[in-house]
């Protein structure tokens, strides 16, 4: 494996899932799905690397909005 594959390989580790509550799973893993698959079809190149980042980000915000609450006003 070349130090670019294993570069990619290390960020696939942040798609992981097994560790999140059931219901965080179930968002996850469809980011996790398409990262290994976009490194198993996409060329490795930097925008391959762009793209995983950018992906990193989207599957962080939509964890995040499941667990998102609502801050209520304070009743001042």
């Amino acid at each position: 494996m070349s130090k670019v594959d294993q570069a990619y390989d290390y960020l696939l580790q942040f798609f992981a899932y097994e560790h999140l509550p059931p219901h965080l799973q179930a968002v996850s893993k469809q980011f996790h799905d398409l990262a290994h698959a976009m490194v198993v079809t996409l060329p490795a190149n930097p925008e391959r690397s762009a793209g995983l980042r950018r992906l990193l980000e989207a599957k962080d915000c939509a964890v995040r909005a499941v667990i998102f609450k609502w801050k209520e006003p304070d009743a001042g």
